[in-house]
């Protein structure tokens, strides 16, 4: 699809945010209980993604989930440091592909970290993959966009135009 000079796009103050600036381990570490802290804000962001259909009328649940994931890690390194990165190390030494499996220890000392300074408790298995009733307050999604619709204007064969068969039989023949 080619943009146009009509087609909206966002200007760079509406973009920037700061970043949660983070490694694989440390977010691979802090993930589930991430994903509890900011599930309201991260279903926000997904219903207005699913409704909209268009990813630049949800720039500001974005930046909510955003602001959540810093406030979350922030909150993490004030009260569960030591444990995070014990964590998070286990994940990153003991595996090529991080798996959980060889760090149930580490992880069980910080999720009871986290449960007791933090009040944050590890949800269960299943507990993101189990339908939940999100309420919102946002509006229903209103008209699209506006945008120029444009004709196709590409040349072609006029109907009655003779066409051959193929020399070597169909290329349907040659892919089934």
């Amino acid at each position: 699809m080619p943009f146009t000079e009509d087609f909206y796009l966002p200007s760079e103050e509406e973009l920037r945010v700061q970043e949660i600036n983070v490694s694989t381990p440390t977010l691979k570490a802090g993930a589930v209980h991430f994903g509890k802290y900011c599930d309201e804000q991260c279903k926000e962001f997904m219903l207005c993604r699913k409704e909209e259909n268009d990813p630049r009328r949800c720039l500001k649940e974005g930046k909510e989930v955003t602001a959540c994931g810093i406030d979350f890690f922030q909150k993490v390194k004030q009260h569960c440091k030591n444990e995070f990165e014990q964590y998070a190390d286990c994940l990153e030494w003991n595996s090529p592909a991080m798996n959980v499996q060889f760090c149930r220890k580490t992880q069980a000392v910080l999720d009871n970290c986290m449960l007791q300074k933090l009040n944050i408790e590890r949800p269960y298995m299943g507990f993101f993959t189990e339908i939940r009733t999100h309420k919102t307050d946002r509006p229903r999604p209103g008209p699209p966009l506006p945008r120029k619709e444009y004709v196709d204007d590409r040349p072609s064969l006029p109907p009655d135009y003779p066409i051959e068969d193929a020399k070597f039989g169909a290329a349907q023949y040659i892919y089934n």
